[in-house]
């Protein structure tokens, strides 16, 4: 598989020419290193996973820097943050010199713990999630979107097992001390069976015999480590009773249908799971392309104690309030707007409101229609080009087909 071009790859190279360092987080094996080796490709790369590398940083760590050539591209630095004190000292030496360091780190707590420390306003804290469809059109909702995984759909299955083996034994370990690794397990197993639905920890500890707290702690791993999603409760009050819970996804719809055992599309298709994984599918779509942009995370979820609910809500980056409500159907009909009607009506005079029903595919569909003023159906792939203001290669080639005269017999 050819490198795919990453759409965070502006916000990178601005990046370079306003701060020294870049550090890159995300979830491990989202395509972290390749994409800075691609984007910088003079810079010198150094694993800090490799032992030889750890003994040197640790025995003399100013002779190991003096030894390197900057740019400089450190791999996993959670291994050695000592390193960000020394490399600290030599930022402001020479304070004008822009993208000379380059991190990447799969976990987050600990290694912000390091940068807010020791790099405060002198490096630039990005985060690259595995792809979306606006990157490749290999992403789908069964395979999900790990570059891996995308590249080699045949061995998803393997793939996600050995993921989630070296996620517990790895990542989990460096954050939190976990004495059952097997509850911990567990754990992840059942938050994929509630994927889609509002977090209730109660519910889930009961279980797994664990306290809520213990249980609150390992979300908290989850989330920081990109395997899981929280979707906040909307923040605005109508005069409603509000749910005030998140919902919670797993991060990759690939993994979550691997964890339900979904194993193929016809598997899929008649999973009682199809719409919630759909749903997580468009909520991942929207946090990347918030990211991507170099945008905070928001994304929020409405639901009232009189069952009003309208799936997501976001800024859309131009002034208006996003509502999108998610339908794995392919068939669209104007009922499906209905409760995003409801919460506009509760917002009085509010005129910068979109609502959207996002829908999956239908061939020979019409990729947007109209359902009232304000209110429209999108399917996902045209959705997703949208919020990255271009459009998906899928769509693309529809252009293409559609605009390209007709093959002479």
């Amino acid at each position: 598989m050819r490198f795919v071009e990453r759409a965070i790859r502006g916000e990178v190279l601005r990046a370079a020419h306003s701060f020294a360092a870049i550090v890159m987080t995300g979830p491990r094996r989202s395509g972290k290193t390749a994409f800075l080796r691609h984007t910088f490709p003079t810079a010198q790369y150094m694993l800090l996973e490799d032992p030889d590398v750890q003994a040197r940083v640790r025995s003399d760590p100013r002779g190991f820097l003096d030894e390197l050539r900057t740019p400089v591209l450190f791999d996993e630095i959670q291994n050695a943050p000592a390193l960000f004190d020394y490399i600290r000292t030599r930022i402001d030496r020479a304070p004008r010199r822009m993208g000379q360091w380059l991190f990447t780190g799969s976990q987050e707590a600990p290694l912000m713990q390091g940068v807010s420390e020791s790099m405060a306003g002198r490096a630039a804290i990005l985060q690259l999630l595995p792809f979306s469809l606006a990157e490749t059109d290999r992403v789908s909702l069964l395979a999900g979107a790990y570059p891996e995984v995308v590249a080699r759909p045949r061995g998803r299955g393997l793939w996600f097992a050995s993921y989630i083996q070296t996620y517990l034994e790895r990542d989990v370990r460096s954050v939190i001390n976990v004495r059952d690794l097997g509850a911990f397990r567990r754990f992840i197993a059942l938050l994929a069976s509630r994927h889609g639905q509002v977090l209730n920890r109660a519910d889930l500890a009961a279980p797994l015999g664990v306290s809520i707290p213990t249980l609150s702690e390992w979300l908290h791993v989850l989330e920081i480590t990109g395997l899981v999603m929280l979707v906040p409760p909307y923040f605005e009050n109508f005069g409603k009773r509000l749910i005030k819970s998140p919902k919670v996804y797993l991060g990759d719809s690939g993994l979550a249908c691997y964890l339900l055992g979904i194993a193929s599309q016809a598997e899929l298709e008649r999973s009682p799971f199809l719409g919630p994984l759909f749903e997580g599918y468009v909520a991942s779509e929207i946090l990347k392309s918030q990211i991507n942009k170099g945008r905070r995370k928001e994304l929020y979820h409405f639901r009232d104690q009189q069952g009003l609910e309208v799936d997501f809500l976001f800024p859309d980056g131009h002034g208006k309030l996003r509502m999108v409500e998610c339908k794995a159907s392919r068939t669209v009909l104007p009922s499906m707007a209905k409760p995003m009607a409801s919460l506009r009506r509760s917002m009085g005079e509010r005129t910068d409101v979109r609502a959207t029903v996002v829908h999956r595919r239908s061939p020979g569909a019409p990729p947007m229609r109209v359902l009232a003023p304000g209110m429209d159906a999108l399917d996902f792939e045209d959705f997703v080009g949208e919020l990255a203001g271009i459009g998906t290669p899928a769509s693309a080639r529809r252009i293409t087909r559609k605009s390209s005269p007709p093959a002479r017999r």
